[in-house]
């Protein structure tokens, strides 16, 4: 998570989405770089509501921009299978060594996912809370150029990422019954992808009800 005081701008880190080489990027004008422990890197909007915004509200302003990017839900899982296929996790539970992508997605629609399949979900990641806390504006992984416009805009300087810490090449191939059943248990992650336009705007998924 990035935090850049001046321009009252929170820069959430979804993992698998290039937020390494956006840290590297964004350092020399960042005012927090939070880089550990991963828990609070990859932050979650609710993790965010509840431990940093209440204090950069009250010595920054209330009105900060919260922005975050997103990758094609596929993609995204591909890029998690990719990185657990890295030989320094053979032999761990979260290793994907051995494992086709096919097997992995299925693994990752199961009710318990076995830990190699344990990633999570971005629209969660990203969910809106309660009290109306949530990205303002979401950008496409795949659509760098318009989240360098929105920096530059907002940050009245040029700025640019180069690819950082990229995971080997691997086949992501999948059967035609696993992606439906993906685009099925997981539609939100495609409605929110799906939903955002060119300048970072975007519709969030419905603010869950309390239970009870």
């Amino acid at each position: 998570m990035l935090v850049f005081s001046k321009h009252k701008l929170v820069f959430l880190s979804v993992p698998k989405t290039g937020t390494t080489a956006w840290q590297a990027a964004l350092a020399p004008f960042a005012s927090m770089i939070v880089t550990d422990p991963p828990e609070l890197k990859h932050a979650p909007v609710f993790r965010y509501n509840r431990f940093f915004r209440p204090a950069l509200e009250k010595f920054i302003g209330a009105d900060l921009h919260v922005i975050a990017v997103m990758r094609d839900p596929i993609d995204w899982l591909g890029s998690w299978y990719r990185y657990r296929q890295r030989p320094f996790l053979e032999g761990k539970p979260t290793s994907t060594a051995g494992i086709s992508f096919d097997a992995f997605a299925q693994d990752y629609l199961k009710g318990k996912q076995p830990r190699h399949a344990n990633v999570g979900s971005q629209s969660k990641f990203l969910e809106p809370q309660r009290n109306g806390t949530a990205a303002t504006h979401l950008f496409r992984y795949e659509d760098q150029p318009a989240l360098e416009r929105y920096l530059e805009g907002r940050m009245g300087t040029a700025v640019k990422a180069t690819r950082i810490n990229t995971s080997p090449a691997a086949p992501l191939s999948l059967s035609d019954e696993t992606e439906a059943r993906l685009r099925r248990k997981y539609a939100p992650d495609f409605r929110l992808y799906d939903s955002i336009g060119e300048h970072g705007h975007y519709t969030p998924e419905p603010v869950p009800s309390p239970i009870g």
